[in-house]
């Protein structure tokens, strides 16, 4: 990717702002001209001041360069100011479409990468765009405009010499040329380490509990530890060429200054040239060589920059799997109707993969229960997951009420349904926003009365806050029983037409689980149903039971009706559901 492509894709974050772009370039702009006017100032200053013992123009002109320098400093505040707002404002518009982003990828993304990869993508990429739209483009642009202006003055104090000076050019440019690859390149190395760190400190944060449980602290700290001197590795060689690179312009820019200020010494000497116009020629020649070195540098930050940007354009241009969908929201017929039908449903992870559910034929009425069951890995997750449209059908259809999902929107389809997990998500914030993340439009009254419906109210006034308590990370303050009336409460809220349940009783204890069947059974009423079983209690209370084992459907029927027929149902009823 080319600067001028990694500056057109950040001028799209730029371009609302023009108002601030164009102060910043017009305070730049006056900013290099204040200190390209010193130079006429010195000139004159030596020439008709010092050479020719005229102290009252001296003492103008040097109040002409106070005021010249005033103005300086006011324009590089301006600018200042300016640029680092822009980059500020850039990295968090960069944050914002990366985050909306990250909410619209589907889960097939998430099974590729790595959590902390991607956060770290939100966090150290955009830092570095930040830096250089804030900082590098700024000096860049203000070196190459003082490079351009000193250079045209230099032709006006000198030809020769300047010509001179053109002859190191070439020289600069070369390392400019040859490092500058090898920066980019351990620019890039040095990323994709902090990303792996990243991604290793969010697995050990979330996995904290397990890491302390086992004693593993000094075995992930020593884990971590090779990932930061990785991290180190490449950064050395970064700071090695990047260092190089500075070096080899700084040694050839004042080998020609101190060149030129020889051959022009030797021209003040035969009257070829004056002393001022010696002392503006290497005051431009000594501002042209900052220019040049300050935009080599700035150089090494873009290099850097086109890595981060290129892995954040990378996830921005993920391809989403959203349908959009001009079918109105569908409603759910009189009890009775087809509320959701699975015809020959198949599904594979990977395309040469193995079927994770195969030809599944199933059709739930609208206020039925549908209790699936079967052991550890047939397929009951995975099936919800399909039924979320998590992952799209490799083969065969889902029709809600009448209509297919391929016709339908992701959101359409997903506002059909309310989850209760086994294990519900709890967000680090208060009861009522746990509770309220089912509508966000709920008032507290609405809140307190899914919570009563779920069972939650009684243990939420006991806490200290009630409704306000802060329920901590992944709501660690919380007990199982707790967490999953939260999630019943969450549902309610929401007041979906179809319900998906991964039975949430199976790892509670008697009085924990009381309470939340009493809240499940409250949600259930006059709803459709689908859930996976644990227990026995919910298994005879359903309308239909499916038993399901390597991604099929061996059988359905009634609890009496499968005791008596399936080997499967009987062995699980034995050892899963009867406790």
């Amino acid at each position: 990717m080319a600067n001028s492509s990694l500056i057109l894709w950040l001028y799209q974050f730029l371009k609302p702002h023009k108002t601030r772009i164009f102060i910043a370039m017009f305070a730049l702009l006056v900013s290099a001209g204040s200190w390209l006017v010193l130079g006429q100032g010195i000139k004159l200053v030596i020439d008709r001041g010092f050479v020719a013992n005229d102290e009252a123009f001296l003492n103008q002109m040097l109040l002409g360069v106070v005021a010249v320098s005033v103005v300086g400093c006011i324009a590089t505040y301006f600018r200042f100011y300016n640029m680092l707002w822009l980059g500020e404002r850039v990295s968090a518009n960069i944050r914002n479409a990366l985050y909306a982003q990250m909410l619209r990828l589907d889960m097939g993304f998430y099974s590729r990468n790595r959590t902390g990869e991607v956060i770290s993508r939100f966090t150290s990429d955009t830092t570095v765009l930040q830096s250089v739209i804030g900082m590098g483009l700024s000096m860049a642009i203000r070196s190459s405009v003082t490079f351009v202006g000193a250079f045209i003055l230099m032709l006006f104090s000198s030809v020769k010499l300047t010509g001179l000076v053109m002859l190191a050019i070439p020289f600069i440019l070369f390392p400019i040329k040859l490092l500058g690859k090898k920066v980019r390149h351990y620019a890039e190395l040095s990323q994709d380490k902090i990303a792996d760190m990243s991604a290793h400190i969010d697995q050990s944060l979330h996995g904290i509990h397990t890491i302390q449980a086992y004693t593993q602290e000094a075995h992930d700290t020593s884990s971590l530890h090779a990932k930061v001197e990785q991290v180190m590795v490449a950064a050395k060689q970064r700071i090695h060429y990047r260092a190089l690179l500075i070096i080899c312009i700084m040694a050839i820019s004042i080998f020609a200054v101190v060149f030129v200020a020889w051959m022009g010494a030797t021209a003040v000497i035969s009257g070829e040239l004056s002393p001022g116009s010696l002392s503006a020629f290497i005051f431009y020649a000594v501002m042209a060589g900052g220019a040049i070195a300050t935009i080599s540098e700035v150089i090494g930050e873009i290099q850097k920059a086109k890595g981060a940007s290129a892995r954040i354009r990378q996830l921005l241009q993920e391809p989403l799997k959203n349908r959009i969908s001009s079918q109105p929201k569908w409603v759910l017929d009189s009890e009775g109707e087809d509320a959701l039908c699975l015809h020959n449903l198949s599904f594979r992870y990977q395309n040469d993969g193995d079927y994770a559910l195969k030809q599944l034929d199933l059709t739930i009425k609208t206020g039925q229960t549908v209790a699936i069951v079967g052991p550890s890995g047939a397929g009951k997750s995975t099936l919800m997951d399909v039924l979320l449209d998590f992952y799209p059908p490799t083969e065969g259809e889902i029709t809600l009420g009448n209509t297919a999902y391929s016709e339908l929107s992701q959101s359409q389809i997903r506002k059909s349904f309310a989850l209760v997990a086994q294990e519900p998500v709890i967000f680090a914030t208060d009861i009522a926003h746990n509770i309220g993340y089912g509508n966000h439009y709920a008032s507290h009254n609405e809140i307190e009365n899914a919570a009563k419906l779920a069972n939650a109210h009684e243990f939420v006034m006991a806490l200290p806050q009630d409704y306000a308590t802060q329920v901590g990370e992944r709501g660690v303050k919380l007990s199982g029983g707790q967490k999953q009336r939260i999630a019943i409460a969450r549902a309610f809220l929401a007041n979906r037409p179809i319900l998906l349940l991964d039975e949430a009783t199976s790892s509670l204890d008697a009085s924990s689980e009381q309470a939340v069947q009493q809240g499940l059974a409250n949600l259930m009423h006059n709803r459709t149903a689908i859930v996976i079983a644990h227990r026995l209690a919910t298994v005879k209370h359903a309308d239909l039971i499916v038993v399901m084992n390597h991604g099929q459907f061996v059988d359905s029927g009634s609890h009496e009706e499968l005791i008596a027929r399936c080997a499967l149902y009987r062995d699980l009823a034995k050892l899963q559901f009867i406790n």
